[in-house]
C-alpha cells in the first residue's frame, strides 16, 4: 500500500461516512495505531464544509495524526494529483518491479490513473480508507486480522475502532445549516490570490502563443460554412493495436505527465520545469500538450510493440519502437491516414471529449474495434473519426 485517500468526489458529501472516518481515526489513535510509514495519506474533500464540521466535532487533530492532513478542496489524488512517492520508495518500485497499491475513496481506479508508479487502485469507503492506511496493505482480511498493535503491544482488529451507527448519528448532528451559508455566502469571489490576478477586460479573450495552458484550438481552422465531404480512406495505416476494455484514460490519461514523454518535452522545450508540469487535465486547454498525450498512458499495450507497456508503436515498414504521438506526426508529415484496430468495450470509462479529439488530432480517421461504449463511439463520430465494429464472431487476430 504506497497511497490512502480521502479524495473529493463521490462521498465527500456525504457527512456520515466522513464522520465515521474522523471517529474511526480517533479511535485509532486512542488504541495506539501508528501510520504506517510508507503510506502517504491525504485528505482533500470538495468542500470546504466538510473540514469545518470535522473540525467542530474535534476529529481534525486525529485524521492529521495518522498523516490525513487536508492538502486542498477538489480534484486531487483521483485525478492523479497525488503528487510523487518518497524518492526511497519510488526507487524500491521500479527496482524491484513491485506491484504497489492505492486506495481512496473516488470513483475511478483506472490502470496508471492514480500514479504512475502504482499499478493496483482499490475504491473504498472514507473510514476503509483510514482502515487499510494503518494496515498498510491490501493483502489483509480485516474481518480478521489485526490493524496492528495498540498501546500494551495488543492486537487491535477494525471491529474494535469502527464507530458505531449512534456515534456517527450524534457527530452528523453537529453539521448546521450555518456552515454552508458561511462557505457559500461568497463562493464566487475567489481566494485572495484568484482576486489578486490582473487581467484586462476586453469583448474577446486575448490568446496568449506562449502559453501551455490555453492555445487557440486547431478545430476551426478548415471548418466552413458548409460541411466538408466524406471522402475515402485509402493506404491507411495502423497506429496501434489494442486489446479489450481500452479506457478514454488509456486514450487520453488525465494524470501526471512524464518528463520523458512528448508532452513532458513539450513543456520542458517551453521552459516549464518539472515541477510545474501539472497534469494533463489541468492543460487540457491547450491541445498541444493533450495531442502528445494521447495514447500516453503508461499502463497501454500496444500489439505491435510486443512486451512494451506505455504509449508505443512502429513507423511502419521502421521496426524501431517511438512514442504514438512521434510516429503519428511522421506519418501526417507522408500524408497517410491511420487506423486503430481494438477489442471489446473500446472507450469505456469517463465520458472524455481528448479521448476523441486527440485521436483526430494525430490523424486517426478510422477506429475498428469488437464493441464500442456508446458516448465514446458518440464522439468519435462528432470528430469525424469513423467507428467501424467488426462481424459478430470476428477479431482482428482472426484477420491477421
Amino acid at each position: 500500500m504506497a497511497i490512502a485517500a480521502i479524495t473529493s468526489c463521490t462521498n465527500t458529501s456525504n457527512p456520515s461516512v466522513l464522520m465515521a472516518a474522523g471517529l474511526l481515526a480517533k479511535k485509532a489513535v486512542e488504541r495506539g495505531l501508528q501510520p504506517q510509514p510508507w503510506v502517504k495519506a491525504s485528505l482533500a474533500p470538495g468542500s470546504k464544509v466538510v473540514s469545518d464540521y470535522l473540525a467542530h466535532a474535534g476529529l481534525t487533530p486525529y485524521l492529521d495524526q495518522l498523516g490525513f492532513n487536508l492538502v486542498g478542496y477538489g480534484c486531487t489524488t483521483c485525478i492523479g494529483n497525488s503528487g510523487p512517492l518518497p524518492e526511497p520508495i519510488e526507487e524500491a518500485i521500479k527496482k524491484g518491479d513491485l506491484t504497489v497499491g492505492a486506495v481512496l475513496s473516488g470513483n475511478r481506479n483506472f490502470e496508471g490513473r492514480i500514479h504512475p508508479l502504482v499499478k493496483t487502485n482499490w475504491l473504498a469507503s472514507p473510514p476503509l480508507v483510514v482502515a487499510y492506511a494503518l494496515a498498510g496493505n491490501m493483502n489483509i482480511d480485516l474481518t480478521r486480522e489485526p490493524l496492528g498493535q495498540g498501546k500494551n503491544g495488543e492486537p487491535v482488529y477494525l471491529k474494535d475502532i469502527w464507530p458505531s451507527g449512534e456515534e456517527i448519528a450524534r457527530a452528523v448532528e453537529q453539521v448546521s445549516t450555518e456552515m454552508f451559508r458561511k462557505e457559500y455566502a461568497e463562493v464566487f469571489s475567489g481566494t485572495e490570490e484568484w482576486k489578486a490576478i490582473k487581467v484586462e477586460a476586453s469583448d474577446t479573450y486575448d490568446w496568449q502563443e506562449d502559453s501551455t495552458y490555453i492555445r487557440l484550438s486547431p478545430f476551426f481552422d478548415e471548418m466552413g460554412v458548409e460541411p466538408l465531404p466524406v471522402e475515402d480512406i485509402r493506404g491507411a495505416r495502423i497506429l496501434a493495436m489494442l486489446g479489450d476494455s481500452v479506457t478514454t484514460d488509456h486514450i487520453s490519461p488525465a494524470g501526471s505527465i512524464k518528463a520523458d514523454s512528448p508532452a513532458g518535452r513539450y513543456l520542458q522545450e517551453h521552459g516549464v520545469a518539472r515541477r510545474d508540469f501539472n497534469s494533463y487535465g489541468s492543460r487540457r486547454g491547450n491541445h498541444e500538450v493533450m495531442m502528445r498525450g494521447t495514447f500516453a498512458n503508461i499502463r497501454i499495450r500496444n500489439e505491435m510493440v510486443p512486451g512494451v507497456e506505455g504509449g508505443m508503436t512502429r513507423h511502419l515498414p521502421d521496426p524501431e519502437p517511438m512514442a504514438i504521438y512521434d510516429a503519428a506526426m511522421l506519418y501526417k508529415a507522408e500524408g497517410t491516414p491511420l487506423a486503430v484496430i481494438a477489442g471489446k468495450e473500446y472507450g469505456s470509462g469517463s465520458s472524455r471529449d481528448w479521448a476523441a479529439k486527440g485521436p483526430r488530432l494525430l490523424g486517426i480517421r478510422v477506429v475498428i474495434a469488437e464493441s464500442f461504449e456508446r458516448i465514446h463511439r458518440s464522439n468519435l463520430i462528432g470528430m469525424g473519426i469513423l467507428p467501424l465494429e467488426f462481424p459478430q464472431g470476428v477479431t482482428a487476430k482472426r484477420c491477421g
